[in-house]
Protein backbone atom coordinates (compact mmCIF):
# COMPACT_ATOMS: atom_id res chain seq x y z
CA UNK A 1 0.00 0.00 0.00
CA UNK A 2 1.22 3.50 -0.79
CA UNK A 3 1.08 5.65 2.10
CA UNK A 4 0.66 9.80 2.75
CA UNK A 5 3.66 9.10 5.44
CA UNK A 6 6.80 9.96 4.16
CA UNK A 7 10.65 9.11 5.29
CA UNK A 8 12.75 11.96 5.39
CA UNK A 9 16.13 11.90 3.66
CA UNK A 10 18.72 11.99 6.08
CA UNK A 11 21.22 14.36 6.55
CA UNK A 12 24.32 15.26 8.37
CA UNK A 13 22.31 15.36 11.45
CA UNK A 14 20.20 13.06 11.27
CA UNK A 15 21.71 10.24 10.35
CA UNK A 16 21.13 8.56 13.50
CA UNK A 17 17.47 8.64 13.27
CA UNK A 18 14.22 8.08 11.04
CA UNK A 19 12.11 10.81 10.55
CA UNK A 20 8.62 10.25 9.35
CA UNK A 21 5.91 12.79 7.98
CA UNK A 22 2.09 12.65 8.34
CA UNK A 23 0.19 15.15 6.43
CA UNK A 24 -2.92 14.80 8.97
CA UNK A 25 -2.41 15.96 12.51
CA UNK A 26 -5.47 14.45 12.88
CA UNK A 27 -4.68 10.78 11.95
CA UNK A 28 -1.17 11.44 13.69
CA UNK A 29 -3.05 12.25 17.47
CA UNK A 30 -4.99 8.90 16.33
CA UNK A 31 -1.82 6.94 15.73
CA UNK A 32 0.22 8.02 18.93
CA UNK A 33 -2.88 7.20 21.02
CA UNK A 34 -3.83 8.71 23.95
CA UNK A 35 -1.10 10.09 26.23
CA UNK A 36 1.43 8.31 23.65
CA UNK A 37 0.69 4.76 24.85
CA UNK A 38 0.45 3.49 21.20
CA UNK A 39 4.26 4.94 20.50
CA UNK A 40 5.20 4.29 24.13
CA UNK A 41 4.35 0.49 23.52
CA UNK A 42 6.24 0.41 20.29
CA UNK A 43 9.17 2.11 22.07
CA UNK A 44 9.08 -0.51 24.67
CA UNK A 45 8.50 -3.36 22.49
CA UNK A 46 10.93 -2.81 20.08
CA UNK A 47 13.97 -0.83 21.59
CA UNK A 48 13.67 2.84 20.21
CA UNK A 49 12.91 6.50 21.02
CA UNK A 50 10.32 8.15 19.19
CA UNK A 51 10.31 11.68 19.66
CA UNK A 52 7.18 13.59 18.49
CA UNK A 53 7.90 17.41 16.58
CA UNK A 54 5.11 18.60 15.27
CA UNK A 55 3.91 16.50 12.25
CA UNK A 56 6.67 14.32 12.12
CA UNK A 57 8.55 11.54 14.56
CA UNK A 58 11.72 10.91 14.65
CA UNK A 59 12.90 7.52 15.69
CA UNK A 60 16.12 7.15 17.28
CA UNK A 61 18.39 4.10 18.07
CA UNK A 62 20.01 0.70 15.72
CA UNK A 63 19.68 0.89 12.74
CA UNK A 64 17.44 -2.29 11.93
CA UNK A 65 15.71 -0.87 15.06
CA UNK A 66 14.44 1.91 13.42
CA UNK A 67 13.46 0.51 10.04
CA UNK A 68 11.39 -1.99 12.22
CA UNK A 69 9.50 0.43 14.11
CA UNK A 70 9.64 2.93 11.34
CA UNK A 71 6.95 0.21 9.34
CA UNK A 72 5.07 -0.28 12.02
CA UNK A 73 4.10 3.20 12.56
CA UNK A 74 3.77 3.52 8.99
CA UNK A 75 1.51 0.22 8.53
CA UNK A 76 -0.74 1.92 11.63
CA UNK A 77 -0.84 4.78 9.90
CA UNK A 78 -2.20 3.09 6.61
CA UNK A 79 -4.71 2.30 8.39
CA UNK A 80 -5.89 4.85 10.24
CA UNK A 81 -6.34 6.56 6.70
CA UNK A 82 -8.64 3.70 4.99
CA UNK A 83 -11.11 4.71 8.01
CA UNK A 84 -10.16 2.26 10.87
CA UNK A 85 -9.44 2.52 14.27
CA UNK A 86 -5.78 1.65 15.78
CA UNK A 87 -6.47 -0.03 19.45
CA UNK A 88 -3.86 -1.90 21.52
CA UNK A 89 -4.70 -5.10 19.54
CA UNK A 90 -3.58 -3.33 16.22
CA UNK A 91 -0.35 -2.18 17.59
CA UNK A 92 0.60 -5.57 19.13
CA UNK A 93 -0.38 -7.15 15.94
CA UNK A 94 1.70 -4.96 13.44
CA UNK A 95 4.30 -5.29 16.26
CA UNK A 96 3.93 -9.19 16.13
CA UNK A 97 3.64 -9.88 12.47
CA UNK A 98 6.04 -7.16 11.42
CA UNK A 99 9.42 -9.68 12.51
CA UNK A 100 8.17 -12.92 14.20
CA UNK A 101 8.07 -15.27 10.82
CA UNK A 102 10.56 -17.60 11.71
CA UNK A 103 8.73 -18.51 14.13
CA UNK A 104 6.29 -20.54 12.13
CA UNK A 105 7.31 -23.25 9.83
CA UNK A 106 7.99 -23.25 6.08
CA UNK A 107 4.58 -24.74 5.20
CA UNK A 108 2.88 -22.32 6.93
CA UNK A 109 5.04 -19.32 5.88
CA UNK A 110 3.48 -19.74 1.77
CA UNK A 111 -0.19 -19.96 3.36
CA UNK A 112 0.44 -16.41 4.67
CA UNK A 113 2.30 -14.58 2.34
CA UNK A 114 -0.38 -12.33 0.19
CA UNK A 115 -1.94 -10.01 1.77
CA UNK A 116 -4.23 -8.97 4.68
CA UNK A 117 -6.44 -11.60 6.17
CA UNK A 118 -9.63 -10.13 8.11
CA UNK A 119 -12.79 -11.53 9.02
CA UNK A 120 -16.20 -9.58 9.10
CA UNK A 121 -18.89 -10.14 11.46
CA UNK A 122 -21.90 -8.39 12.40
CA UNK A 123 -20.39 -6.69 15.53
CA UNK A 124 -16.77 -6.77 14.54
CA UNK A 125 -13.76 -6.68 12.07
CA UNK A 126 -11.33 -9.63 12.99
CA UNK A 127 -7.62 -9.31 12.16
CA UNK A 128 -4.88 -12.10 13.27
CA UNK A 129 -2.48 -10.59 15.64
CA UNK A 130 0.42 -13.13 14.99
CA UNK A 131 1.54 -14.83 11.61
CA UNK A 132 0.63 -18.43 13.41
CA UNK A 133 -3.20 -16.82 13.88
CA UNK A 134 -2.77 -15.69 10.35
CA UNK A 135 -1.70 -19.02 8.80
CA UNK A 136 -4.60 -20.68 10.90
CA UNK A 137 -7.24 -18.40 9.35
CA UNK A 138 -6.40 -19.50 6.29
CA UNK A 139 -6.77 -22.94 6.86
CA UNK A 140 -10.12 -22.17 8.30
CA UNK A 141 -11.15 -20.90 5.02
CA UNK A 142 -9.40 -23.37 2.41
CA UNK A 143 -9.66 -26.54 4.37
CA UNK A 144 -13.17 -28.75 5.19
CA UNK A 145 -11.28 -30.18 8.16
CA UNK A 146 -8.58 -28.31 10.22
CA UNK A 147 -7.04 -28.65 13.40
CA UNK A 148 -5.75 -26.10 15.88
CA UNK A 149 -3.44 -27.09 18.71
CA UNK A 150 -2.12 -25.03 21.13
CA UNK A 151 -1.84 -22.70 24.43
CA UNK A 152 -4.67 -21.31 26.08
CA UNK A 153 -4.96 -17.60 25.16
CA UNK A 154 -3.83 -18.27 21.67
CA UNK A 155 -7.25 -17.36 19.37
CA UNK A 156 -7.99 -20.58 18.55
CA UNK A 157 -11.19 -21.09 18.97
CA UNK A 158 -12.31 -17.54 19.03
CA UNK A 159 -10.74 -17.44 15.19
CA UNK A 160 -12.93 -20.36 14.55
CA UNK A 161 -15.91 -18.95 15.23
CA UNK A 162 -14.91 -16.03 13.73
CA UNK A 163 -15.05 -17.64 10.78
CA UNK A 164 -18.07 -20.03 11.64
CA UNK A 165 -20.13 -16.49 11.79
CA UNK A 166 -18.33 -14.86 8.68
CA UNK A 167 -19.56 -18.13 6.29
CA UNK A 168 -23.07 -17.82 8.12
CA UNK A 169 -23.67 -14.42 7.24
CA UNK A 170 -22.28 -14.60 3.59
CA UNK A 171 -24.64 -17.96 3.49
CA UNK A 172 -22.05 -20.16 2.87
CA UNK A 173 -22.91 -22.58 5.40
CA UNK A 174 -26.68 -23.00 6.82
CA UNK A 175 -25.99 -23.12 10.70
CA UNK A 176 -22.99 -23.38 13.49
CA UNK A 177 -22.99 -26.17 15.71
CA UNK A 178 -20.52 -25.26 18.43
CA UNK A 179 -19.75 -28.47 20.95
CA UNK A 180 -17.14 -29.30 23.58
CA UNK A 181 -16.53 -32.20 26.56
CA UNK A 182 -18.44 -31.74 29.22
CA UNK A 183 -15.62 -32.28 31.69
CA UNK A 184 -14.59 -31.27 34.85
CA UNK A 185 -10.83 -29.31 35.05
CA UNK A 186 -9.51 -31.26 37.57
CA UNK A 187 -12.53 -30.81 40.19
CA UNK A 188 -15.90 -32.73 40.88
CA UNK A 189 -18.47 -29.97 40.81
CA UNK A 190 -21.17 -32.54 42.15
CA UNK A 191 -25.04 -32.06 41.15
CA UNK A 192 -26.25 -29.03 39.14
CA UNK A 193 -29.52 -27.72 39.46
CA UNK A 194 -32.04 -27.10 36.65
CA UNK A 195 -32.98 -28.65 33.35
CA UNK A 196 -30.30 -30.17 30.69
CA UNK A 197 -29.38 -26.70 29.55
CA UNK A 198 -28.65 -25.37 32.76
CA UNK A 199 -26.37 -28.07 33.54
CA UNK A 200 -24.40 -28.30 30.64
CA UNK A 201 -24.14 -23.80 29.69
CA UNK A 202 -21.68 -23.41 32.13
CA UNK A 203 -19.18 -25.67 30.15
CA UNK A 204 -20.14 -24.09 27.28
CA UNK A 205 -19.77 -20.32 28.53
CA UNK A 206 -16.47 -19.24 26.49
CA UNK A 207 -18.39 -20.43 23.46
CA UNK A 208 -21.06 -17.82 24.47
CA UNK A 209 -18.91 -15.53 25.08
CA UNK A 210 -16.85 -15.75 21.82
CA UNK A 211 -20.62 -15.44 19.73
CA UNK A 212 -21.53 -12.19 21.86
CA UNK A 213 -18.45 -10.51 20.53
CA UNK A 214 -19.43 -11.30 16.93
CA UNK A 215 -23.24 -11.17 16.49
CA UNK A 216 -25.99 -8.91 18.17
CA UNK A 217 -27.81 -9.85 21.38
CA UNK A 218 -31.21 -10.06 20.26
CA UNK A 219 -30.06 -11.76 16.48
CA UNK A 220 -27.71 -14.42 18.46
CA UNK A 221 -31.01 -15.38 20.71
CA UNK A 222 -33.53 -15.62 17.84
CA UNK A 223 -30.04 -17.92 15.83
CA UNK A 224 -30.26 -19.75 19.03
CA UNK A 225 -34.04 -20.13 19.48
CA UNK A 226 -34.48 -20.96 15.95
CA UNK A 227 -31.24 -24.09 16.07
CA UNK A 228 -29.47 -21.96 13.32
CA UNK A 229 -26.73 -21.71 15.96
CA UNK A 230 -26.26 -24.85 18.35
CA UNK A 231 -24.18 -25.28 21.11
CA UNK A 232 -23.93 -28.64 22.80
CA UNK A 233 -21.93 -31.36 24.66
CA UNK A 234 -19.70 -33.34 22.67
CA UNK A 235 -21.92 -36.77 24.28
CA UNK A 236 -25.10 -35.14 22.37
CA UNK A 237 -23.68 -35.25 18.29
CA UNK A 238 -23.85 -39.04 18.65
CA UNK A 239 -26.03 -40.47 15.38
CA UNK A 240 -26.06 -37.25 13.51
CA UNK A 241 -25.16 -35.88 10.32
CA UNK A 242 -23.91 -32.34 10.20
CA UNK A 243 -24.35 -31.10 6.54
CA UNK A 244 -24.30 -27.57 5.46
CA UNK A 245 -22.46 -26.41 8.80
CA UNK A 246 -19.97 -24.79 10.37
CA UNK A 247 -18.93 -27.28 13.04
CA UNK A 248 -16.46 -26.14 16.24
CA UNK A 249 -15.01 -28.87 18.51
CA UNK A 250 -13.51 -26.75 21.46
CA UNK A 251 -11.45 -28.29 24.09
CA UNK A 252 -10.59 -31.62 22.41
CA UNK A 253 -7.91 -32.83 24.31
CA UNK A 254 -10.84 -33.73 26.50
CA UNK A 255 -12.48 -36.02 24.07
CA UNK A 256 -11.79 -40.01 24.28
CA UNK A 257 -10.75 -41.64 21.21
CA UNK A 258 -14.00 -42.87 20.47
CA UNK A 259 -15.54 -39.41 20.74
CA UNK A 260 -13.35 -37.96 18.47
CA UNK A 261 -13.83 -40.72 15.78
CA UNK A 262 -17.62 -40.09 16.99
CA UNK A 263 -17.12 -36.79 16.04
CA UNK A 264 -15.21 -36.69 12.84
CA UNK A 265 -17.66 -39.16 11.19
CA UNK A 266 -20.06 -36.38 11.90
CA UNK A 267 -19.05 -34.12 8.94
CA UNK A 268 -21.78 -33.66 6.23
CA UNK A 269 -21.90 -32.41 2.37
CA UNK A 270 -21.35 -28.77 2.51
CA UNK A 271 -19.51 -28.38 6.08
CA UNK A 272 -16.54 -27.69 7.28
CA UNK A 273 -15.02 -28.87 10.76
CA UNK A 274 -12.48 -27.45 12.85
CA UNK A 275 -11.17 -28.83 15.67
CA UNK A 276 -9.22 -26.88 18.42
CA UNK A 277 -7.49 -28.18 21.83
CA UNK A 278 -4.47 -27.81 24.15
CA UNK A 279 -2.31 -31.07 24.43
CA UNK A 280 -1.36 -29.67 27.88
CA UNK A 281 -4.57 -29.40 29.49
CA UNK A 282 -6.02 -32.79 29.51
CA UNK A 283 -8.61 -33.29 32.18
CA UNK A 284 -9.44 -36.76 31.28
CA UNK A 285 -9.36 -40.01 33.61
CA UNK A 286 -5.87 -40.96 34.30
CA UNK A 287 -4.85 -43.81 32.06
CA UNK A 288 -7.52 -42.43 29.35
CA UNK A 289 -5.82 -41.52 25.76
CA UNK A 290 -6.90 -38.27 24.64
CA UNK A 291 -8.76 -38.30 20.96
CA UNK A 292 -6.69 -35.03 19.91
CA UNK A 293 -3.54 -36.66 20.11
CA UNK A 294 -5.12 -39.81 18.64
CA UNK A 295 -6.30 -38.01 15.94
CA UNK A 296 -3.07 -36.02 15.23
CA UNK A 297 -1.24 -39.33 15.03
CA UNK A 298 -3.70 -41.37 12.70
CA UNK A 299 -4.65 -38.26 10.53
CA UNK A 300 -1.12 -36.20 10.13
CA UNK A 301 -0.80 -37.89 6.87
CA UNK A 302 -4.05 -37.03 5.19
CA UNK A 303 -3.25 -33.96 2.69
CA UNK A 304 -6.66 -32.42 2.81
CA UNK A 305 -6.79 -31.81 6.39
CA UNK A 306 -4.66 -28.98 8.21
CA UNK A 307 -2.95 -28.89 11.81
CA UNK A 308 -1.93 -25.44 12.67
CA UNK A 309 0.21 -25.07 15.96
CA UNK A 310 0.49 -22.34 18.08
CA UNK A 311 2.82 -21.37 20.84
CA UNK A 312 3.52 -19.23 23.79
CA UNK A 313 4.72 -16.52 21.26
CA UNK A 314 1.06 -16.88 20.04
CA UNK A 315 -0.35 -16.06 23.27
CA UNK A 316 -2.68 -12.65 22.68
CA UNK A 317 -4.13 -12.21 26.41
CA UNK A 318 -2.29 -10.79 29.33
CA UNK A 319 1.69 -10.53 28.52
CA UNK A 320 1.73 -12.47 31.66
CA UNK A 321 0.11 -15.59 30.29
CA UNK A 322 2.95 -16.35 27.76
CA UNK A 323 5.41 -15.85 30.50
CA UNK A 324 3.35 -18.54 32.85
CA UNK A 325 2.86 -20.84 29.86
CA UNK A 326 6.73 -20.92 29.14
CA UNK A 327 7.37 -21.18 32.36
CA UNK A 328 5.45 -24.55 33.30
CA UNK A 329 6.79 -26.04 29.96
CA UNK A 330 9.76 -25.86 31.04
CA UNK A 331 9.48 -28.07 34.15
CA UNK A 332 7.60 -30.19 31.99
CA UNK A 333 9.07 -33.65 31.55
CA UNK A 334 10.53 -34.77 28.59
CA UNK A 335 8.20 -36.86 25.99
Amino acid sequence: MVTSARIQPPTPSTTHEVLLEFPDNRLLIDLCGEFDRNLTEIEQKIGVQIVRRGNQLSVLGEEALRDQAAEVLISLYDRLETGRSVEHGDVDRELRMGHSSDEVGDDQLEMFKGGQVEIKTRKKLVEPRTDAQKAYVRSLFEHELAFGIGPAGTGKTYLAVAVGVNLFITGQVDKIILSRPAVEAGEKLGYLPGDMKDKVDPYMQPLYDALNDFLPGKQLAKLLEEKQIEIAPLAFMRGRTLSNAFVVLDEAQNATSMQMKMFLTRLGEGSRMVITGDRTQVDLPRGVTSGLADAERLLASISKISFNYFTARDVVRHPLVAAIIEAYDAEAPPA
